[in-house]
């Protein structure tokens, strides 16, 4: 078995945003061996290429790739020999790069080349160059090729040739997209396999030029099956380094830090996923559901929360031993009030930290260290119990917990506090919202770090813009998380919820649940009766039900394995509410139809009592 030292690992310089300086110090912080260097990258540096070598050095990083050459080729003689000399003064530049290899994409200019054995001559006169100087070139065929967009046809053109200095560039994305078959690369020599690059996607029926420039995202974040891909490669006997070049308008414009440790991450996921000779890595124990959610409050939240949550049938149980923390339960559901939790700058109630039952902290914290997760730092008492809590990209804490005498509740005092419940049995899920820019690497850190897997995902079309959603969760779907994001947000009007939050409780029997609720005065959402007659009409259901959804403010859903009944109270202290659902005959899914009524529900609500507030993330 493989451990995470036995491979190299590179970057494109491509990937990140910023300056070059900022780039390689990203890559060098998040743990990179090597980069590839992007040109324009250079171009735009005012170190010389001996200096940015010598930069790389002093910062533990490798030049293993110089790209890209394009249109090499061409069918104008005058044109394919200024190519050339073209090709002797990059040549000249890797030289004191450092670096043997250049990436040469197939052309797609109007002049290209398309007769094979033309082809084969041109790259292999520059491959003649190469040679002399203990170069390479590896050559790349481009999913938008003029005349070679395949991978295979590149393979044939460099077989052909049979010239040492050239050999083959594979890239996930332009094999995958094209529907390329990886287990063809057998049929390669593994000396002849130059460079491998990686990028996944999301499965897009657009142009593949414009899906490959905006698009790309790290290993783990699309649809494409990149441990196979990467697994025939491996098998082909390929030598050189893993390297990561992705094109996305998203990281192009991040923290290019953070964005170098997600890459990272997702590199050392999918190589831990390789059906063979995978990179060891702690395992993720099991989780089992949620120990607890945690609410950040101040003074005035604070004591709202306390009373909705009163009238939801919780009772007020403990009070931490040294922490302004309240603990309210009903029935496994657990909702922490932390008065003295940081909070964000708006200012009212905000999801804080949930906490997952793991049958092993400790195992599931040096997993989250492995995958580059911050683990954090906690203060407590004597006598408290230690939990480990590690930092989610939206900066939720996620705590790795036990419950039992010996755990967390023990910091607790008893309060004695009792309630008649209304039916709740435990948490079902917690919705979170991101912001835009974490949301490919939010739902990789929850499935890489806490091994949860991909529930599935939507996009609604919301009234106040695209919002797209998706779940991860256990396998037994103990632990469920719903992660979204609106995907533009532009503009002063944003009549909504900002950023919202909400946490999802289970019961066995929804309607009894919304009459105590009711009863107790809880702040339900009320749903308008349009959405009720067109539910009849759409959906063949029992009269007494379908009264009962009426009178109560009920939504309804159904999927493959069953049905959904669900509610929600109003937005509260700002941006988080919570919800109620009940699931029947196996039901998979979170509602999402039901989306657009709930935030117009809300807007209405938050209307009436003065509360909505321009925000420029909102929902």
């Amino acid at each position: 078995m493989a451990d995470r030292t036995t491979r190299r690992r590179s970057v494109a310089t491509v990937c990140l945003s910023g300056t070059l300086e900022d780039k390689l110090a990203a890559a060098a912080g998040a743990g990179f061996d090597g980069v590839e260097v992007f040109e324009p990258d250079l171009v735009a540096s005012p170190w010389a290429p001996a200096e940015l070598a010598a930069r790389c050095a002093d910062l533990g990083l490798g030049i293993d790739l110089y790209q890209p050459f394009r249109d090499l080729d061409s069918t104008d003689p005058a044109t394919a020999a200024r190519n050339l000399r073209r090709a002797r003064a990059k040549f000249d530049v890797m030289a004191d790069l450092g670096v043997d290899t250049v990436l040469v994409c197939s052309a797609v200019a109007p002049d290209a080349v398309r007769d094979d054995d033309e082809l084969t001559a041109q790259l292999s006169a520059a491959a003649d160059l190469a040679a002399e100087r203990g170069m390479r070139i590896a050559y790349e065929a481009l999913a938008w090729g003029s005349h070679v967009s395949t991978w295979d046809h590149s393979w044939r053109v460099v077989q052909a040739a049979d010239h040492p200095a050239l050999g083959l560039c594979l890239d996930s994305f332009h094999v995958l997209s094209r529907g390329g078959d990886p287990a063809g690369f057998a049929a390669v020599p593994g000396e002849k396999l130059f460079f491998l690059q990686l990028a996944d996607a999301p499965r897009l029926d657009m142009d593949v030029l414009q899906w490959s420039r905006h698009h790309r995202l790290f290993p783990g974040q699309g649809a494409f099956d990149l441990p196979a891909f990467l697994g025939h490669v491996l098998a082909a006997g390929y030598p050189g380094p893993l390297s990561l070049e992705v094109f996305n308008d998203v990281f192009r414009q991040s923290d290019p830090a953070r964005t170098a440790v997600d890459a990272m991450r997702s590199l050392l996921a999918l190589e831990a996923a390789l059906p063979v000779d995978p990179l060891v890595l702690p395992p993720a124990p099991a989780l089992h559901g949620y120990a607890f959610t945690e609410l950040a409050v101040d003074g005035t939240s604070g004591p709202a929360l306390a009373d909705v949550l009163g009238r939801l049938g919780f009772a007020h149980t403990g009070q931490h031993r040294s922490k302004p923390v309240q603990l309210w339960e009903q029935g496994a559901a657990r909702v922490l009030l932390n008065a003295g939790a940081p909070r964000t700058a708006e200012g009212g109630a905000a999801v804080a930290a949930v906490a997952v039952e793991s049958a092993d902290p400790t195992a599931a914290a040096a997993r989250a260290e492995a995958l580059l997760a911050p683990v954090l730092p906690r203060s407590r008492g004597a006598a408290e119990a230690e939990l480990s809590a590690v930092a989610a990209p939206d900066g939720t804490q996620v705590f790795l917990a036990r419950t039992g005498p010996d755990g967390w509740p023990a910091d607790f005092l008893p309060t004695g506090g009792t309630a008649a419940g209304a039916g709740l049995t435990g948490t079902d899920h917690v919705a979170l919202t991101q912001p835009y820019d974490s949301y490919d690497e939010a739902g990789l850190f929850y499935r890489s770090v806490l091994g949860l897997a991909d529930g599935g995902g939507s996009e609604v079309a919301a009234p106040f813009g695209l919002v797209r959603s998706r779940g991860v969760t256990t396998p037994d779907r103990a632990v469920r998380l719903v992660l979204s994001a609106s995907v533009l947000r532009r503009g002063d009007w944003s009549p909504a919820v900002p950023d919202p939050q909400h946490v999802a409780f289970a019961t066995d029997d929804l309607v009894a649940t919304a009459r105590a609720l009711r009863a107790a005065g809880a702040p339900l959402l009320a749903v308008p009766a349009n959405y009720h007659d067109d539910l009849a009409a759409r959906v063949d259901l029992d009269p007494q039900l379908l009264a009962d959804l009426r009178e109560h403010g009920l939504l309804h859903d159904t999927d493959a394995g069953g049905s959904f009944l669900h509610l929600y109270t109003e937005v509260l202290a700002g941006r988080v509410f919570f919800e109620v659902v009940q699931r029947l005959s196996g039901y998979d899914g979170y509602g999402a139809v039901n989306t657009p009524v709930r935030m117009a529900a809300h807007r209405r609500a938050r209307q009436a009592t003065g509360a909505g507030t321009p925000s420029t993330r909102s929902r």
